[in-house]
């Protein structure tokens, strides 16, 4: 067993969430070296809408709004942190646990990238998100607590 676990709020927040998905973020705290916590899970269309309204996010077509998606807080020690550097070793977590389920997996630091789970390891996915965007021409959109199923 990992030395990190969910906390009942992380639970709770997965409360609706797909049980592929729930399975993956369980087996990833488990192996993740980043202590996370999931802060949001299934969403409603109102809360999407607040969502989009702010810029935070920019879609209506959701996988939160299906219960398909989660984000994630990293913490050290008991202090949450958004410090990007640490959300690749997550996504490496999510890659492994949805390799093991067998289900593709989508971060929102390397939009690119379908399915992170066809790769070996994501600390250099984002970089070569930014590039990818930057060379069309486009603002990167990095949303590196986000996860969500896809589609194989």
């Amino acid at each position: 067993m990992g030395k990190f676990v969910l906390s009942k709020r992380s639970i709770q927040n997965l409360n609706g969430v797909s049980t592929d998905l729930q399975w993956i973020v369980h087996r990833a705290i488990n192996i993740s070296t980043i202590d996370f916590g999931v802060i949001e899970g299934l969403r409603t269309v109102e809360r999407q809408k607040e969502l989009v309204a702010k810029g935070a996010s920019k879609t209506m077509n959701s996988k939160h709004i299906t219960g398909e998606a989660v984000d994630v807080l990293a913490y050290l020690g008991s202090r949450g942190s958004w410090e990007l550097n640490l959300y690749d070793d997550i996504a490496n977590a999510f890659r492994i646990a949805a390799q093991e389920k067998g289900v593709g997996i989508r971060w929102g630091g390397a939009w690119n990238i379908p399915d992170i789970t066809v790769h070996t390891d994501c600390s250099w996915m984002m970089d070569a998100y930014i590039d990818y965007s930057r060379a069309r021409g486009k603002r990167p959109f990095i949303d590196a607590v986000h996860f969500e199923l896809t589609r194989r």
